[in-house]
């Protein structure tokens, strides 16, 4: 086969794949249509600050439980580079190049670490993962911090937002 026709075959297969990605992503961002949106800022009284701005990773959301159902729909399952801050109000993950995300301490359910998530696996126990209800559906949000020690300090550190403080 010459060059020609093999450049040709790639010319052509690699838009279709791509379209095929795309035509999935919004098949599942409409099967998702139950996901209420969140918040995109947090309220103006928050009390005093848990902890520093810590930068990181979100990784991703996903149905609680089911950490391959990546939640698509209102920008929840893009990948971006993030910040967490946490205030007695509750986290907020300002995001770049994606809507940033509230979710008030009331709709906490369970902070934990963990080695992975849709869309990161890591060494040992370095991934944040918080469990949360968005309008009614129970969400993990994963946070994979900067040093990935730092995210048993941010689970230590965010309990006081779980009913009860247990994990």
């Amino acid at each position: 086969m010459s060059q020609w026709v093999a450049g040709l075959v790639v010319l052509l297969v690699v838009p279709v794949l791509f379209a095929l990605m795309w035509w999935g992503w919004r098949g599942r961002a409409r099967r998702q249509g139950d996901v209420a949106a969140p918040a995109l800022v947090p309220p103006a009284e928050r009390g005093a600050a848990l902890l520093e701005p810590v930068d990181g990773t979100y990784v991703s959301s996903v149905r609680a439980g089911d950490w391959l159902d990546r939640v698509v729909v209102h920008g929840l399952g893009v990948r971006s580079g993030a910040t967490l801050q946490a205030w007695p109000a509750g986290l907020w993950f300002e995001r770049d190049g994606a809507p940033d995300v509230f979710v008030p301490a009331a709709d906490v359910r369970a902070v934990r670490v963990e080695t992975g998530i849709a869309g990161k696996y890591t060494v040992g126990d370095g991934l944040l993962v918080v469990r949360w209800s968005c309008g009614g559906t129970e969400l993990d949000t994963g946070f994979r911090p900067r040093r990935w020690a730092d995210a048993a300090v941010l689970a230590a550190t965010l309990q006081p937002l779980v009913p009860g403080g247990q994990p």
